[in-house]
């Protein structure tokens, strides 16, 4: 393999706990609930799925929220508003806490990369392979590379929002490839999600997948790709 590309949340980095992320607004905001209250909310919030990279929704997406859903990663406006909307059916003491939730979890302090991100990188580098992170996402990720020291081991980063195009479409994929000047049938796509990552396959590339844990319960998941880069 001459290149890797790695989806970024659920693969090289896993984003806080839904009430970590709430403890931490609160605290930044100076609002509080009593302890009950705001453990009730951390757990709605979960539901709903409004952490960007936590917990899947665990009902039905709002009627007026459905369309903006499958398109969220295309944009930042988009990915801002489905989010932010599936936060406001969750009651909080101030409405300005569910805008305040959004810009936490785009802070560099919101994500730890996985025990095993940097030690891959870094073989990866040494072998001469280069790297690609290909993410759907609504911002700008590269500030928590930067802030992990993990931004020397990319050498390119193919965002979603920044091309109007998110995963599996085949095209930002391909996109990537360009970027690193690869032939995509010497690339392997790493990711966590079989559909959204799985789209890198209809390119050419081999593709592998790992589990969507918190960053206590994978330690060495993506040891493996060493393996198969070969």
């Amino acid at each position: 393999m001459a290149a890797v590309l790695f989806d970024f949340s659920g693969t090289l980095f896993r984003i806080e706990s839904t009430e970590s992320w709430l403890r931490a607004v609160l605290a930044e905001t100076e609002i509080s609930l009593p302890e009950p209250e705001l453990i009730r909310a951390a757990r709605a919030l979960d539901t709903v799925g409004a952490l960007p990279g936590g917990s899947f929704p665990s009902g039905r997406i709002p009627d007026e929220l459905a369309p903006v859903w499958e398109i969220r990663d295309k944009s930042a406006e988009l990915h801002r508003t489905a989010y932010t909307g599936l936060s406001r059916q969750v009651s909080l003491p101030d409405p300005a806490l569910h805008d305040a939730l959004y810009d936490r979890h785009m802070t560099p302090t919101a994500w730890r990369p996985y025990p095993d991100t940097a030690e891959v990188l870094g073989a990866l580098r040494e072998r001469g392979v280069v790297v690609g992170v290909v993410s759907n996402i609504g911002w700008d990720l590269r500030p928590v590379f930067r802030d992990h020291g993990l931004d020397p081991y990319v050498d390119a980063y193919v965002l979603s929002y920044e091309h109007g195009i998110q995963k599996p479409d085949p095209r930002l994929f391909a996109t990537a490839c360009d970027a690193l000047g690869v032939d995509p049938r010497e690339t392997l796509m790493v990711g966590d999600d079989r559909r959204a990552d799985g789209g890198a396959a209809a390119l050419g590339c081999a593709v592998h997948f790992v589990d969507h844990l918190p960053v206590t319960k994978r330690p060495d998941g993506l040891r493996p790709v060493l393996d198969l880069v070969g």
